[in-house]
């Protein structure tokens, strides 16, 4: 192959090269706060603190794997390599090895200790819950949530999915709107079978049970639109009763909060009740 040649073909490689990162990561890389994008490949981006210590336990265990996997990919090369027939035609009497036993008894309980030290730590920060600056009621029905803001005037609304609203199959008519920085306590039922309210971006996963009230927490501390959805088989419609949560600040909750309580006062719902306009 002549220079030409070669030069071509690492110009063609480095292009290949390129659009498969482009690929790759461009889900990541470009991806919305708060929902799923195109090839992404990682965990969504984080929005509380509870998703920070999630990502950081994930990237650990990851690394400490991989070390594991290579280590013994390490031992069993050097098993097929110095301890085969041809290169032992007399194999080893050893019965006992005082030193490895003792390695290898120790070596996994301290990976273990390493690795459940941080996990209880953070169970506890999943499961203690804070203060709360907000308490947010989220009943799950079928095929659709409800919200109520019992520290709001008592108001309620349902939040089905809307057909002509992006992200597909994410959007929905009623958001639950929370402000940015604080601490939001969010209690969940069922009311006719279990479902679930989960929020990746927030780390938030718990189940909602008939006739049980659990509690869960979050703390955004970005604004934005954020996206879930139900994670338990509840039934035919499933897949189409996601969770949807605008954070805004402050001042913009506020006036949300007074627009609600008009509203839904009467007990109307599947009224828009968008904070800061239509989602995108």
């Amino acid at each position: 192959m002549g220079r030409v040649g070669r030069h071509l073909l690492g110009m063609a490689t480095i292009a290949v090269v390129a659009a498969g990162m482009t690929l790759a990561t461009g889900g990541v890389a470009f991806a919305e706060l708060g929902q799923p994008a195109p090839w992404e490949w990682t965990l969504q981006q984080s929005g509380s603190p509870v998703m920070d210590n999630i990502v950081w336990f994930h990237n650990f265990l990851f690394v400490l794997i991989t070390l594991i996997t290579l280590f013994v990919l390490a031992l069993l090369v050097i098993v097929v390599i110095r301890f085969n027939a041809k290169a032992n035609p007399v194999p080893s009497r050893t019965t006992h090895n005082t030193l490895i036993e003792v390695v290898w008894t120790l070596v996994p309980v301290l990976i273990l200790v390493g690795i459940a030290v941080p996990s209880f730590r953070l169970l506890f920060l999943q499961l203690d819950i804070p203060k709360a600056d907000l308490t947010v009621k989220a009943t799950g029905k079928q095929w659709y949530w409800s919200y109520a803001y019992p520290d709001n005037g008592k108001f309620e609304f349902d939040s089905l999915m809307a057909q002509d609203k992006q992200p597909r199959l994410l959007g929905v008519d009623n958001e639950m709107v929370v402000p940015v920085n604080k601490v939001i306590r969010v209690q969940v039922t069922g009311a006719d079978v279990i479902h679930a309210f989960a929020l990746p971006a927030f780390g938030v996963k718990i189940d909602a049970i008939p006739g049980r009230l659990n509690e869960t927490w979050f703390k955004a501390t970005k604004t934005g639109m954020y996206y879930g959805q139900c994670s338990e088989l509840c039934g035919k419609d499933h897949a189409f009763m996601p969770i949807a949560i605008r954070v805004v600040d402050d001042q913009e909750f506020a006036s949300w909060v007074e627009a609600a309580k008009k509203k839904f006062a009467s007990g109307g719902t599947s009224t828009y009740a968008s904070a800061a306009g239509p989602t995108q």
